[in-house]
């Protein structure tokens, strides 16, 4: 059984404001965009490859975009277009994890590219996603709290189908919005996980060490 090799760290924003806070950082895999994070960036789709390309300058290894299409003629087409503008392997095609999209995606990854199925709310959609070579299959953890289901849970059985499924596939949980929650993440073993820039201080900057940093500091210069 083939297991993913360390875990990846994703922001999960279109805002290049937001971005550049957190920006260059060794910590921080890529970032990761959906249409509605482009929409409250004011971000069309025309300047989508534009915005991927400054995040991949900031120092991103992997950038995530999804299609805008709802059957598999119109993703791959519109995966294909995207695809163009990238080096092999930037760009991770996100498709939301439908009865098209699966096709789709399977189709993508027989190509060689790396695929995200999306919105994914049920076990079976991880198990799927990892059957068909997937590099990622995304669940949201707020949103399913939000529905009442206890998504903690559900992410583990998710993860456990996942490793079973055997393959190299990484859950990458979006709609984390704690530290709290994004430990938690951490404990069920997940591969990957994406979070608003907002979080990211919360994870790096502790108030303690920044204390502790200051004490060493004034008795290094006493």
């Amino acid at each position: 059984m083939t297991t993913p090799a360390g875990f990846h760290l994703y922001l999960d924003s279109a805002d290049l404001a937001e971005l550049r806070a957190c920006l260059p950082h060794p910590v921080v895999h890529g970032v990761t965009t959906n249409p509605t994070l482009l929409r409250r960036a004011g971000v069309s789709r025309a300047a989508l490859p534009a915005l991927l390309h400054e995040c991949l300058a900031l120092g991103a290894r992997q950038v995530q975009a999804q299609v805008q299409a709802v059957d598999a003629p119109g993703m791959l087409d519109d995966a294909h277009a995207l695809l163009a503008q990238f080096a092999p392997g930037q760009l991770v095609v996100k498709i939301p994890a439908t009865r098209e999209g699966l096709r789709t995606g399977a189709q993508l990854t027989a190509e060689g590219h790396p695929v995200t199925y999306t919105a994914v709310y049920a076990p079976e959609q991880a198990h799927f996603a990892a059957l068909l070579g997937a590099a990622y299959a995304a669940p949201y953890l707020g949103r399913l709290e939000d529905s009442g289901v206890d998504g903690l849970a559900l992410i583990a059985r998710m993860q456990a189908l996942a490793v079973q499924a055997g393959g190299a596939m990484r859950l990458l949980v979006a709609s984390v919005r704690s530290r709290e929650a994004y430990l938690a993440l951490l404990a069920l073993g997940v591969g990957a996980i994406t979070i608003p820039p907002r979080l990211f201080p919360q994870l790096l900057d502790h108030d303690a060490t920044l204390e502790a940093e200051r004490g060493f500091l004034a008795d290094a210069h006493a």
